[in-house]
């Protein structure tokens, strides 16, 4: 039978840092960061310090921020998810006649 995967989050992730005993400060100086920086991947992205986490862990990106990844480039919304609504610009009958 397969071992499941694990679920990754912030505090399974600093679970396995404390069990192969390395301190996340310690381990973002080993790695050339800032470790005030480094702490802010939980908040916010942060492409360079996630993939160092994942590769510590053994796991790529997508696994252990799958909500981060995969990264889309498309930020145009889709007119069909949001249609356009009407503009308020647009003078309304009602304008036309009152002038």
């Amino acid at each position: 039978m397969a071992k499941a995967q694990p679920k990754w989050d912030r505090h399974s992730i600093l679970a396995e840092f404390r069990r192969r005993g390395v301190k996340l400060t310690e381990f973002a100086i080993e790695n050339g960061r800032n470790p005030n920086t480094f702490r802010t991947v939980w908040t916010r992205w942060n492409r360079p310090n996630e993939k160092l986490i994942a590769d510590f862990l053994g796991d790529p990106v997508e696994v252990v921020w799958p909500d981060r990844y995969p990264i889309t480039a498309n930020r145009i919304f889709d007119s069909r998810e949001r249609p356009s609504k009407a503009s308020q610009k647009t003078p309304g009958s009602s304008d036309r006649v009152a002038a």
